[in-house]
């Protein structure tokens, strides 16, 4: 009932609509949008292969750091030497004292069709997919405007009857050189 009421006056653009597949010729995790408002959409992602890996340290230098593992891997530091493409986003996950910087695995991949990673700290994942609340901004965010963004959203889908779960997750698209307002950020929560 609370979807109903949400669909019906509360979102510009409600439906669901097939999201883009591509980031300036990368792929991205494939997603429906089912509800606009303004920079703030609810998505339910499809199911999905990521690789990962888990950091220490804060969230500026854990995304560096993970970022360059798997950047390796995909680049070439695998059991075969084979390269991979890049996806985006590059995503960030809180986990307890540690980061979560992962990224998809382009489609096509299985789990037992990827090159063993030289590197034992990357893991394959299977996400599942599901339904996601997501805030879309450009600029250079630092870990303070992340977390506000994080929490004002989170607030913002309870006030609409979402039931909030696993996150805050950071999503970033686009390489370090590209101009603050050319960059594509997003926060998102899943929800149950």
């Amino acid at each position: 009932m609370r979807w109903l009421a949400l669909a019906a006056g509360l979102f510009a653009g409600a439906g669901m609509a097939q999201a883009e597949e591509r980031h300036k010729g990368y792929e991205m995790p494939p997603y429906t949008v089912e509800a606009v408002d303004g920079a703030r959409e609810i998505r339910r992602y499809g199911p999905h292969l990521l690789a990962e890996v888990r950091v220490e340290g804060t969230r500026s230098a854990a995304i560096s750091r993970g970022f360059s593992m798997l950047a390796g891997y995909i680049f070439g530091g695998n059991a075969t030497g084979e390269k991979i493409a890049m996806t985006v986003p590059v995503t960030q996950a809180p986990n307890g004292a540690h980061w979560i910087v992962r990224f998809m695995v382009p489609s096509g991949f299985t789990p037992s069709s990827l090159p063993a990673p030289r590197d034992i700290r990357i893991r394959f994942v299977e996400a599942p997919g599901g339904r996601q609340v997501v805030e879309r901004f450009s600029g250079l965010p630092d870990t303070a405007d992340m977390e506000r963004r994080a929490g004002a959203l989170r607030v913002w889908a309870q006030a609409r009857g979402l039931v909030v779960g696993d996150g805050p997750q950071y999503h970033f698209y686009d390489a370090p050189m590209t101009l603050p307002w050319n960059r594509r950020n997003e926060v998102s929560w899943h929800l149950r």
